[in-house]
């Protein structure tokens, strides 16, 4: 994957991704894998809206624990770092520990036998995804949705457990609830990990909720082990991630990087009309408030999320974690097609304005122009279609669809965007049909630092547990949080790759051995960080 510097901007997580079924070096398969090379994201605000890469200086230091982090004065790295990725994952530099192996190679213990939990217990991970998958509307799978009364409840339930572990909890202007361990620098900037809590409709009981779930379970086993940390350990449960009710993902992670404006709460509306101000309001949030009050990036060191993989590679491979180098953007349109709604039998085939077959023809060219040649790894889905007045014997009207389009490559992201409209407004031209576009959300591709990722691979490392590098195709809070503070991510496999479905599983065990490579990285990050911030007060800096 590349990125390249266009001027003072900079064309944001311009990648191509490896084929599918490509060599893992000494792994086998490693479809969705990274090719070519990889260069951090420039300042933040610079490559259009939702970009959230983070760089500074240029200088590094040498880390004890095997991971390459610049100097800072404040002791919170942000520079670029000089790895690169390959098709065969990432390359673990020589002098921080690896054996120039790749970061794909599974280890001989991961590979073979039982995990070494390190007291990470599988039975109370799955106790407590129980717990909160019982949060739900009525119907197959798990429905609880954005800015809901629901959504809140799981929230107070995360509150609960984490006053038990021991740590104070609050919740910001935007909902996100924000458990915090105390360090011994209690001004020091916080290490962060959590995830999100609401759903789609009907989904499984994994997708964000493994994240929370995990923090939960560090929490708990740093205070059985009575571990102290130099930084502050903050553990969020965020608000409103899926954009299943109102379009737009990441609503409560975008409010703290300061990325939504009260204009746009007021301006996205789910399928009954409410908006997302209204439905905040609601519950007790000022929307006006939460738009103004973004974290505060010198409060954050960095962070950290685990969630489940939803995709196949991992589980396909026989890998216990994936360390994300990279998250893919999402350009989402709502498309409304007018035709004439006539009797089906009183109007001839041929003066028809028939709404549906525009709009079917629409649906056949996302997924004709995602399949081309020149967009390998560009994904196009129409995830939503609404047919009015809906009668058997009328012609429809109108329909509206969503188009869903998703990409390592910003630009290539929104160039297939408009290709798809200008192709769509065609066929509607032919067969006599408006259209009107709508822009639902935008959001560019994220490169992840990668001095963050080498603490992931090297807590993995440490433990004994297999890993490789990996894109994500799903948008996620830390792509977001990544504008505050560099962020890292931890995938856990997904069964079948199956997410957004009843069907969704992930292994508790499976999500233990994730959760205490995510423990030992923030622990790690903790004692390096707190060298750095340390050395500098001896210097007198």
């Amino acid at each position: 994957m590349t990125a390249t510097r266009t001027g003072a901007g900079r064309r944001r997580g311009d990648a191509t991704a490896a084929s599918e079924g490509a060599t893992d070096g000494a792994n086998g398969p490693a479809a969705q894998g990274s090719s070519a090379t990889a260069a951090e994201p420039g300042p933040a605000g610079t490559g259009g809206p939702g970009d959230a890469g983070r760089t500074g200086g240029t200088r590094h230091a040498e880390a004890a624990d095997g991971a390459t982090v610049p100097d800072s004065r404040t002791g919170r790295p942000n520079g670029p770092a000089a790895q690169s990725s390959s098709a065969a994952g990432e390359t673990v530099p020589a002098g921080t520990g690896g054996t120039g192996h790749t970061e794909a190679a599974v280890s001989a213990e991961a590979a073979g036998g039982a995990p070494d939990l390190a007291g990470f217990d599988p039975r109370r991970i799955a106790d407590a995804l129980e717990e909160l998958a019982a949060l739900s509307e009525p119907g197959p799978g798990v429905t609880r949705l954005a800015y809901t009364r629901l959504e809140r409840r799981a929230h107070e339930l995360f509150a609960r457990w984490m006053r038990e572990a021991g740590c104070t909890v609050a919740t910001d202007p935007a909902g996100n609830t924000i458990a915090t361990r105390a360090g011994r620098r209690p001004h020091a900037p916080a290490l962060g990990t959590g995830s999100h809590l609401d759903s789609v409709y009907q989904a499984g009981r994994f997708d964000g909720i493994a994240g929370v779930v995990a923090a939960v379970e560090t929490a708990r086993v740093l205070a059985e082990r009575g571990t102290e940390t130099e930084h502050p350990l903050r553990f969020v449960a965020f608000a409103g991630e899926e954009g299943a009710r109102f379009g737009q993902a990441c609503l409560g992670s975008k409010l703290a990087a300061g990325l939504s404006s009260l204009s746009e709460l007021r301006a996205r509306t789910d399928r009954d009309g409410i908006s997302v101000a209204d439905a905040m309001s609601e519950l007790g949030f000022d929307p006006a408030e939460a738009a103004a009050t973004p974290w505060r990036p010198e409060e954050w060191a960095a962070f950290l999320e685990l969630h489940v993989e939803q995709g196949s590679v991992l589980e396909r491979g026989q890998i216990a974690v994936g360390a994300v180098d990279l998250i893919s953007g999402s350009t989402r349109l709502e498309l409304t097609l007018h035709g004439r709604a006539s009797h089906t039998g009183g109007t001839p085939m041929r003066g028809r304005s028939d709404a549906l077959t525009a709009a079917a023809e629409a649906v056949l060219v996302a997924e004709e122009v995602a399949l081309d040649v020149r967009h390998h790894g560009t994904r196009a889905t129409v995830g939503r279609l609404d047919v009015a007045p809906g009668s058997i014997t009328t012609i429809p009207g109108t329909v509206t669809l969503s188009v869903d389009v998703r990409d390592v490559d910003a630009d290539r992201q929104r160039e297939t965007a408009a290709e798809i409209v200008r192709r769509v407004r065609a066929a509607c031209d032919r067969r006599r049909v408006g259209l009107d576009v709508r822009l639902l959300a935008d959001t560019s591709p994220v490169v992840l630092p990668v001095w963050v990722r080498q603490f992931i691979t090297g807590a993995a490392r440490q433990a004994g547990v297999g890993y490789r590098a990996m894109t994500s195709g799903a948008s996620h809070d830390a792509q977001m949080i990544n504008r505050v503070t560099p962020a890292g991510m931890v995938f856990v496999p997904s069964r079948e790759g199956l997410s957004h479905v009843p069907e969704e599983w992930t292994s508790p065990v499976d999500i233990a051995v994730g959760t205490r490579v995510l423990t030992d990285a923030l622990l790690r990050l903790d004692r390096r960080l707190g060298q750095l911030s340390g050395g500098e007060r001896e210097s007198g800096r």
